[in-house]
């Protein structure tokens, strides 16, 4: 996503993006929009003479931003997933199949303002970053409403209304689930090699795209990776995502989720794109070996070895040297010697899957028997 400066240059810097000011934006829009279309409909209640209005040719009274939905054409149906601050529902939109992600900003009094704050301005993070992508291993953002009083749930008994306070991100509904669920379910029996890299393709592609746009993620994990009905994989959840910083001394903190996060984002060092690099090599193993990396380890102790010890999760024995190679780039300590995500879709395309090479389940006899213990590369 591409944000010009006020002067029209260049792209504008992580720590230069006012998420208050943005929330407070949409807000006045959305004010006034309600507003001059409270004062619609009640002149049309009292008066039923038609009314000229002079308004310049092609524009409308009241004008929609770009993102925003009509609630009326939103139907939301049951949870499918449910968070901290928020569910996911099954919903309909316009005739077309989506999910609909709900973030209740909490009855008035339950929470904090600095709490209420806090979720506002990441709601407007991920529209702002995630209403302008449009790549086929993205989730395509279909819209959003902030604070809109129009929603309700869907149930057998009739229809629940939802607080006003409320606001939602609708985006297409992909029917295969998380790329998670997808290897937990083949564990034992492993993916056929061709599958491996196919999925490892579309999970580099995608982010390729947003590093090409200026966009770190910053959660990268096969839990916030979908799959539609092709098994296409397609990144979702842009709740952290940022637009990079020039300097990146001004990208700091740890953000992400523990076993998939970068050395110098444990340790609170500055960091910049390349610590997706190292989530997508992670997430390249469990990939291909459909399993849990440092399963019996506790997050203390995973933070702990991969920043002093270097631990990586094992490479199976029976893993091509050619795919074992695009891991150990990825997830190197150093991130200047790790590959930018275009060059890793230049590794990837270039392996060979005509003579197999997926990982052997363990149950066979001539499987590789490499899950004894942990170590480093």
């Amino acid at each position: 996503m591409k944000e010009k400066n006020e002067s029209g240059g260049g792209y504008v810097r992580a720590d230069q993006i006012d998420l208050k000011s943005l929330d407070e934006q949409l807000q006045r829009h959305l004010s006034k929009a309600w507003t001059m279309e409270k004062n619609k409909n009640r002149n049309d209640n009292e008066d039923h003479r038609p009314i000229i209005i002079n308004n310049p040719p092609n524009t409308r009274r009241v004008t929609r931003q770009e993102w925003e939905i009509d609630p009326s054409k939103l139907i939301i149906k049951g949870a499918i997933a449910r968070g901290t601050f928020g569910t996911v529902h099954r919903g309909i939109y316009d005739g077309q199949d989506v999910a609909v992600k709900l973030l209740d900003w909490g009855e008035e009094g339950h929470r904090s303002d600095a709490e209420i704050a806090s979720l506002r301005a990441a709601f407007t993070q991920e529209v702002a970053v995630w209403h302008k992508l449009d790549h086929p291993n993205v989730t395509k953002f279909i819209g959003a409403t902030m604070g809109s009083s129009e929603l309700h749930i869907q149930t057998e008994n009739g229809q629940i209304g939802m607080p006003s306070n409320v606001c939602c991100v609708v985006v297409e509904y992909c029917p295969g689930g998380a790329l998670k669920s997808y290897l937990i379910k083949n564990r034992r029996r492993k993916l056929a090699f061709k599958v491996v890299i196919q999925l490892a393709l579309d999970l580099a592609r995608g982010l390729s795209y947003l590093h090409s746009e200026k966009i770190v993620h910053r959660d990268v994990k096969t839990e916030n990776m979908l799959l539609d009905k092709t098994r296409t994989v397609k990144i979702a959840d842009f709740g952290v995502a940022r637009l990079e910083a020039s300097n990146p001394h001004d990208m700091t903190g740890e953000t992400g989720t523990l076993g998939y996060m970068a050395p110098e984002v444990l340790n609170g060092n500055p960091y910049n794109r390349k610590c997706d690099v190292y989530s997508f090599g992670i997430c390249l193993w469990e990939i291909y070996c459909c399993d849990m990396p440092y399963p019996d380890l506790s997050f203390s102790e995973v933070t702990s070895a991969v920043v002093r010890q270097n631990l990586r999760p094992e490479i199976p024995r029976c893993c091509p040297s050619s795919l074992a190679n695009v891991m150990k780039r990825c997830w190197d300590a150093n991130p200047d010697r790790r590959p930018e995500m275009d060059e890793a879709v230049t590794m990837l395309e270039a392996i060979d899957t005509s003579k197999g090479g997926g990982m052997l389940p363990i149950d066979q006899p001539q499987s590789c028997l490499c899950f004894r213990r942990h170590r480093g590369p």
